[in-house]
């Protein structure tokens, strides 16, 4: 509402109160002038007089003072009719905006009739501000370098009053450098800018504090201060200052590196990096001199760093500049001249003229290996030398002086590359100075290999055990050998040495990796056909001529329980039952059968026990588990069964243990039959020396026995003789029942399907039947069959034992009747 204009405000206010149009009133504006910031309770105006009103009908109609968007400042006394000051007004507070002109607009508004009259007030501005700065301190960097008449442009003070109340003019404290410029703008406002009036110098005055002044047109003025601090950006414009031109200094030959010479200081009036100085060498400066000595480029010390030779220079001059950092950098110039000291400091030298830094090892004595010379740089006894080898171990060279200051290394023993194969030879040579110096100088010498080495096993026989059925491909054991020489001369190749073992090369059954000495076993090995091997293996180097040693390998094949026993005695068809016949009245501990069974493996595998595995009467039968003895542990009883059945396993000891069994089926009678005495011969087992041969006596002797059988029989059955009891001597009754015979009451068909078997069935009896010493053929007579027995040969005579045995024969005993 207080941006609309006064006749459109009274004529929105007419057509919203148009009501009031019957009480009449006259619409006009009423205008004073006050300054700002009257006390309270002061005279503005009497608005009874001005408007026309009685006093009396302010308080009537109810007069107020309605104040459009504003505070209230103002309040009317009813009293009186005055307009006075109820709060001090502030002009700025009101007119935030910097115009000339500051209205307070009103309403007195009369009730009864309503009647509203417009009021404006308008605020004089009086001088109660003091121009004020944005910023109290001001910061100018401004380079040295800057020309005069530079402006910078500054930070404006500002003043709340207007009119001649505001900034006036701007007053800089006293500078021969700094100067302002006042410059006005368009709405009045005043502005002012600093301006370089002389040359600025950072070395002479590096900061400058200065003082701006604002002041105001009010009477009286008013002022406020800024502080404006102008920092000296410094230009590389000085350069850099050595204390002397020429610095002199000695020094001592030889001394150590990082001995410091001397510390160079030049300065500079510059600041920053313009005053950070880098001391280098300039071109004037030798290589050599450079090489010697260091020089530290940010502190300007000098040191030794090499060595130092009066002998080589007595003096060194260094030409040195300090330059500074800046972006167009000055340099100042000196020179600096060492004089050595002289001292005692040069050592022997020792030089290699010619080498040979490889031989043979099978070089003679007397080679030339080197020739040396030696020196001293120094005079007198300090350039007198000696020459001589490494002292601290015997070595197979000596030194022969040739001429004045020349050796020569020569071989004084024979080389073994085996032994040593490198030398580092040390050549010390020293002067007779006080105190003595000594130099040394390292020769190695390389020795170089011959094949003078044979290879060597690490054992010359190698036992190697090997379980039989083992898969083919196996790998036995590796073998390897040594040569101590090298390259060519140490590359090994393996071989078997070949040999036949029946017929077969000893290559078909092992092979060996040529490169590594992996021996491994082409076939599977039995331990029953094969029980070992022995062959030779050669290991051969490549050199030339080629050297070669060869071991001995000796193959043992293991014995694995592969084999299940075989019973050969009591014989039985395959899968058919033993019948043995014994008289009743058989005394306790009599020997009804007797079990052999044999095993083709060894040892443990081919120790056979033997156990009932099945008995009909467990009080009846003992058997003994080693020898396979089946007897009688009491006497027959009118209770036990006539037939008695045994089943006997035979089993090994191997792990796991393999076993076979025969069933025995034993018939008792009541009567006793007659035996015949029967001759045993005892034969020496060497008689054997061919199987075929003594197949061939078996085989007549089972012949002669079946015709002699026949023979019985018929004559038995032409007489039919009246059974009688047989009359056995007491001397011979134990014999007969004590002997390791099995009684076979079978067919003469039977007996000679029995007899006429195969040979490896007789080998195999031959070999069960091994242990009293003794064959004996026996032949009882009975009425109605005929038999042969067979006895045990001693273990300690083998197969193996009968390479050079006579021929044997088998004889047969008496033949007795029964009466």
């Amino acid at each position: 509402m207080a941006l609309i204009p006064a006749s459109l405000r009274t004529r929105l206010v007419v057509g919203v109160f148009s009501f009031i149009a019957m009480w009449g009133f006259a619409l006009s504006i009423t205008r004073y002038s006050i300054p700002e910031e009257m006390e309270e309770g002061s005279f503005v105006a009497n608005l009874a007089t001005d408007l026309g009103l009685d006093v009396r009908s302010l308080e009537e109609r109810k007069a107020k003072l309605d104040v459009i968007h504003s505070k209230n400042y103002l309040d009317i006394n009813k009293d009186t009719g005055e307009l006075v000051i109820r709060e001090k007004i502030d002009r700025e507070s009101i007119c935030m905006t910097k115009t000339t002109s500051c209205f307070l607009k009103m309403d007195v508004i009369l009730s009864s009739p309503v009647r509203i009259f417009n009021i404006e007030l308008e605020i004089m501005d009086i001088n109660d501000n003091a121009p004020v700065f944005r910023r109290k301190t001001m910061h100018l960097d401004i380079s040295e370098a800057t020309l005069p008449g530079e402006r910078f442009s500054l930070t404006n003070a500002v003043d709340a009053d207007v009119g001649a109340n505001s900034i006036k003019t701007y007053y800089l404290s006293e500078s021969k450098y700094f100067s302002i410029d006042i410059q006005t703008g368009s709405d009045g406002s005043k502005y002012v800018d600093l301006v370089l009036s002389g040359n600025l110098d950072r070395e002479e005055h590096a900061v400058h504090d200065l003082i701006l002044t604002a002041v105001d047109g009010g009477v009286p003025p008013r002022s406020g201060t800024a502080s404006i601090i102008i920092n000296v950006l410094d230009i590389n414009d000085n350069a850099p200052i050595f204390s002397q031109p020429v610095y002199a200094v000695n020094v001592s030959e030889n001394s150590a590196a990082g001995t410091v010479v001397m510390t160079l200081n030049a300065t500079d009036l510059d600041e920053g990096t313009n005053a950070q100085l880098v001391y280098s060498h300039t071109l004037y400066t030798s290589e050599k001199t450079q090489e010697l000595f260091s020089l530290d480029p940010n502190s300007g010390e000098i040191k030794v760093k090499g060595v130092i030779d009066y002998e080589e220079s007595q003096s060194f001059e260094m030409h040195i500049q300090a330059q500074d950092r800046g972006t167009n950098p000055l340099s100042g110039h000196c020179k600096v001249t060492v004089f050595v000291t002289d001292l005692n400091d040069n050592y022997p030298e020792v030089t290699i003229k010619s080498l040979k830094s490889s031989l043979t090892e099978d070089v003679s004595v007397g080679t030339l290996i080197a020739v040396v010379s030696v020196s001293d740089r120094d005079s007198g006894a300090n350039g007198e030398v000696e020459l001589s080898l490494n002292r601290q171990e015997t070595l197979p060279f000596l030194l022969n002086k040739s001429s004045e200051g020349y050796f020569e290394m020569l071989v004084s023993k024979p080389l073994d590359r085996e032994v040593i194969s490198k030398y580092d030879i040390i050549l010390r040579v020293t002067d007779k100075g006080v105190p003595p110096l000594s130099e040394n100088e390292t020769i190695t010498l390389e020795i170089l290999d011959i094949n003078d080495n044979a290879p060597t096993f690490s054992q010359s026989f190698y036992t190697i055990h090997v379980m039989e059925n083992n898969p083919p491909g196996a790998l036995l054991t590796s073998l390897s050998a040594f040569d101590p020489d090298l390259n060519e001369n140490q590359y090994l190749v393996y071989f078997i040495m070949e040999k036949e073992i029946v017929n077969t090369s000893m290559s078909m059954l092992f092979s060996i990796n040529p490169e590594n000495g992996d021996l491994y076993a082409l076939k599977t090995f039995d331990y029953e056909r094969e029980r070992d091997f022995l062959f030779h293996i050669e290991a051969r180097d490549s050199g030339v001529p080629p050297l070669s040693t060869n071991c001995t390998v000796h193959i043992i094949i293991l014995d694995q329980n592969d084999n299940t026993p075989v019973i050969v005695s009591p014989w039985r068809a395959q899968g058919s039952v033993v019948e043995e016949v014994i008289p009743r009245s058989t005394d306790k501990g009599h020997l009804v059968a007797k079990v052999i069974a044999i095993d083709a493996d060894s040892e443990q595998n081919a120790r056979v026990t033997y156990q009932l595995l099945q008995i009909s009467d467990s009080t009846l039968f003992s058997l003994d588990q080693y020898n396979g003895e089946i007897r009688t542990t009491r006497m027959f009883s009118y209770r036990d069964p006539r037939q008695q059945r045994l089943v006997i396993v035979a089993k090994d000891n191997g792990q796991p243990s393999l076993s076979a069994t025969v069933t025995i089926k034993i018939s008792t009678v009541e009567h006793a039959m007659a035996f015949s005495e029967t001759t045993e011969l005892p034969l020496d087992y060497d008689m054997f020396t061919d199987l075929n041969l003594y197949l061939v006596i078996g085989l007549g002797a089972v012949s002669f026995l079946l015709l002699i059988t026949i023979l019985v029989i018929i004559v038995l059955k032409c007489q039919k003789p009246k059974p009688k009891a047989i009359k056995i001597p007491p001397a011979n009754r134990n014999s007969v029942i004590s002997r390791n015979s099995v009684i076979s009451q079978r067919s003469s068909t039977i007996a000679d399907s029995t007899l006429i078997s195969s040979d490896a069935y007789w080998y195999s009896l031959f070999l069960a039947e091994t242990r009293k010493g003794k064959v004996v053929v026996r032949q009882p007579i009975i009425p109605k069959g005929a038999g042969y027995f067979v006895s045990s040969i001693p273990r300690s005579i083998g197969p193996s034992e009968t390479t050079d045995s006579r021929a044997s024969t088998l004889e047969q005993g008496p033949r007795r009747e029964l009466p």
